[in-house]
């Protein structure tokens, strides 16, 4: 499976702009991925004014992305501010290649550094989608910190995770450590993808990247705003699970 990483600079709080932008940049994407996965809040930047930009199934994202995963026939990973009745969720939806829906993820551990948790309404499904014949676990940027959601990804056979962010330059070591742990405990392909550019409050310097099961990097960019590529082997996949039964042997405490 290829999947694309698209790593770009957020025009802060400006949905219109950043559909043009994403446009444009899209429009030189030659190749033939058949994923591609967006930053976290991917139209907005990472805003605490949830109330203004949070939108239902006919709001400007959803229907963009809609459009777009039917436009280029490709499954689409993308973040969204999403309103359910009286609540508000930091959420990641999965558009499949005919423009559906097909899962949403709501971010289960918000930032309380940012008052996330004031703005936004924490998550409580763990979200296992297909893309393809792949199954892929959704996660969002701060959840990558707590590794019991990933080990349940793991235990439930799945072969991909991804993670959507919005992680600043000054701990984008701890991104990269903590997506490589992720790969290697749960023997799977793991990917991040982040912004670059600068908000209200933070710079960013990317870093997107995919993490083969034994923690090497098969793809990683930093700073450019591009769409990185990489091709998932899952026959590579299940000869280091059986070469290393180390997800067996798992006892969970």
């Amino acid at each position: 499976m290829k999947v694309g990483l698209v790593q770009y600079s957020q025009i802060w709080e400006d949905p219109e702009k950043n559909i043009e932008k994403l446009n444009l940049l899209l429009q030189k994407d030659k190749r033939t991925e058949d994923l591609l996965i967006f930053p976290e809040m991917t139209l907005t930047g990472f805003t605490m004014q949830s109330e203004k930009f949070a939108e239902e199934i006919d709001g400007i994202g959803t229907r963009y992305f809609m459009d777009l995963a039917a436009k280029l026939r490709k499954h689409i990973l993308a973040g969204i501010i999403e309103r359910d009745g009286d609540k508000v969720y930091n959420s990641l939806v999965h558009f499949d290649n005919k423009g559906l829906i097909t899962a949403r993820y709501r971010k289960i551990h918000l930032f309380s550094l940012a008052e996330e948790e004031k703005n936004y309404t924490p998550g409580s499904e763990k979200i296992i989608t297909k893309i393809g014949e792949t199954r892929t676990g959704l996660s969002i940027c701060y959840d990558l910190r707590f590794p019991e959601l990933y080990r349940y990804y793991a235990k439930q056979g799945t072969d991909f995770i991804v993670d959507i962010a919005s992680w600043p330059v000054k701990r984008i070591e701890h991104w990269k450590a903590l997506l490589k742990a992720r790969a290697i405990e749960n023997q799977c392909y793991v990917a991040g993808v982040n912004r670059v550019g600068e908000d209200a409050y933070h710079q960013y310097n990317g870093s997107s990247i995919v993490y083969n099961p034994m923690g090497e990097v098969i793809a990683f960019s930093e700073n450019n705003e591009e769409i990185i590529q990489a091709e998932l082997d899952f026959d590579y996949l299940e000869k280091v699970r059986k070469g290393f039964g180390f997800l067996n042997d798992i006892t969970l405490i």
